[in-house]
């Protein structure tokens, strides 16, 4: 998905499904830390990642563009392996960082309401422009 940025295709040709899409393909690397290795600062920075690349991915047009820069595939991949292979300084970075991750993760989630509904009104406020113009002709 980083590598030949299908991320940021799939999320410029299909706006707001496109992420959707994408966010559906880290669920792996979700439920294996989760599940399999069971570990709650591992879960933790997955959910971060993947809640930043929905962020980011909200953002019309430029959101794609930065969205080839932000590799959440990349590096929930590298958090994944370096726990399942016993990389002490990525599991000690993981484990630092458990509980501000839960924060930011909370953070995030607020933040992507607060620009769902930004693009709900604005759509709405387009709409009302469109059919206040339409009548006046």
């Amino acid at each position: 998905m980083d590598r030949y940025y299908i991320d940021p295709i799939i999320g410029f040709f299909l706006p707001g499904y496109g992420d959707t899409i994408t966010t559906l393909l880290n669920l792996p690397y979700l439920y294996v830390s989760a599940f399999k290795v069971r570990s709650l600062p591992l879960t933790l920075a997955i959910i971060f990642n993947t809640l930043l690349d929905v962020l980011i991915g909200l953002i019309p047009v430029l959101g794609d563009l930065f969205d080839i820069f932000n590799k959440s595939y990349t590096k929930n991949s590298r958090l994944l392996t370096g726990f399942v292979e016993g990389d002490h300084s990525i599991i000690r970075e993981v484990n630092r960082k458990a509980i501000l991750l839960g924060v930011l993760c909370l953070i995030l989630c607020l933040l992507i309401y607060l620009v769902i509904l930004l693009i709900v009104q604005l759509g709405m406020w387009i709409g009302e422009l469109g059919s206040s113009l339409v009548s006046l002709f």
